[in-house]
């Protein structure tokens, strides 16, 4: 873990630094394929920074993967898709919504939805935010501060991260930043206990797709 210091560091903010500004730049200039295009451009940045590290060295055992981790996956991003449900009541809320025709088309629904956030966006983010720059911020400040305050820290500062990564590009409301918060606090955390970071990846996939899989069941029987 020591190859990821205080460099990987300046280079992850660096990315993110990029990522929203392309991303901002994309929706000023292109609005008409603002979505799509500061995607792109946001992945870009935070990948960067993620081939930077990992080019440096690998911290031993963070890539590995064992079947714990699918076990607190499942039952974490789902138990985070419920806490969801409460915090901003859906749970209150009839069920299925009306969807618009389009909403029904599968391809567009592959494509669009399930691929980029259910599965591209997890592994990026998580890869980011929760490997990168929590590792490296725990790394920079673990001599100093003690593991145990260096780790909450890292928590923080990456979940904290991940929730202005997202209120960058829209308004967030203050049930869904409670969650995004959540969501990042609760990898990172995972991330700590284990040192692996596939668990992580895994959970968010988990929580993400459980909403896109509701959303099209909610179509479907509307």
């Amino acid at each position: 873990m020591s190859r990821w210091n205080k460099r990987v560091l300046v280079v992850s903010l660096g990315g993110a630094v990029f990522a929203i500004g392309a991303g901002l730049v994309a929706r000023t200039l292109w609005p008409a394929n603002s979505g799509s295009l500061s995607l792109l451009l946001t992945w870009i940045g935070l990948a960067s920074a993620i081939v930077y590290a990992f080019a440096r060295g690998r911290p031993a055992g963070l890539t590995r993967l064992r079947p714990v981790d699918l076990v607190l996956a499942v039952g974490l991003g789902v138990g985070l898709r419920l806490l969801q449900g409460v915090v901003s009541g859906t749970s209150s809320t009839a069920f299925p919504q009306p969807f618009s025709p389009t909403d029904l088309d599968f391809s567009s629904w592959l494509w669009g939805e399930l691929l980029p956030a259910g599965l591209g966006g997890p592994v990026v983010e998580e890869l980011f935010f929760r490997a990168v720059l929590l590792v490296s911020v725990f790394q920079a400040l673990r001599r100093t501060l003690g593991s145990l305050s260096a780790g909450v820290t890292a928590l923080l500062i990456s979940a904290g991260s991940f929730v202005l990564l997202h209120s960058a590009f829209a308004p967030v409301a203050l049930p869904e930043g409670i969650m995004l918060f959540s969501l990042g606090a609760t990898c990172a955390g995972l991330v700590l206990l284990t040192g692996r970071i596939w668990g992580a990846v895994c959970l968010h996939i988990v929580y993400n797709v459980t909403f896109l899989l509701i959303s099209l069941a909610g179509g479907l029987l509307a």
